[in-house]
């Protein structure tokens, strides 16, 4: 009993050229959009690392100022482009603290932000509630963006705004 088996018509032995060709088409689109979410991912990671950085060096003034609330308004006017000008005897804290702040974001071993510039805002609050004594703070950063190669420099901006009352 010899038993021939014979391929049936329509079955199929193994890929065709054009097969192997469009699954290659398939697999090369798919590589290149997966570098190119890769390049976008990295942009957004250095992003959110700088504001990260910057959000950490305005809340660190923001504590300073409400450590040193009954002093709130010696900050106002602190610009890290240029020296303090806080007295130092009559205001010895908000003085350090403008030093640091400005050696933080600007110093040998600063922040690392291209261009950074440190602004405080400090203005009383109205005539409506006088025995409260209340503070409006407006803590600005601006920095010029890292955006990679190939891509422009953004100048970028970070707002923090509190109510400081003392005690």
């Amino acid at each position: 009993m010899n038993r021939h088996h014979k391929p049936d018509a329509g079955g199929q032995q193994g890929f065709t050229l054009i097969e192997s060709m469009v699954a290659s088409t398939v697999l090369a689109v798919g590589l290149l959009a997966l570098a190119g979410m890769q390049s976008i991912s990295l942009t957004r990671n250095v992003n959110a690392n700088e504001m990260t950085r910057v959000t950490n060096l305005a809340a660190d003034m923001l504590e300073r100022i409400q450590f040193n609330r009954r002093n709130a308004l010696a900050y106002n006017g602190i610009d890290t482009n240029t020296a303090c000008t806080i007295d130092a005897t009559a205001q010895p804290m908000a003085r350090g603290d403008c030093d640091q702040w400005r050696s933080l974001l600007t110093g040998t071993f600063g922040s690392g932000l291209a261009g950074i510039r440190g602004r405080v805002t400090v203005t009383a609050i109205g005539p409506t509630a006088p025995s409260l004594n209340q503070n409006n703070v407006v803590i600005s950063l601006t920095w010029t963006s890292d955006a990679g190669p190939n891509q422009l420099a953004l100048t970028r901006q970070v707002n923090l705004t509190t109510v400081v009352a003392p005690e």
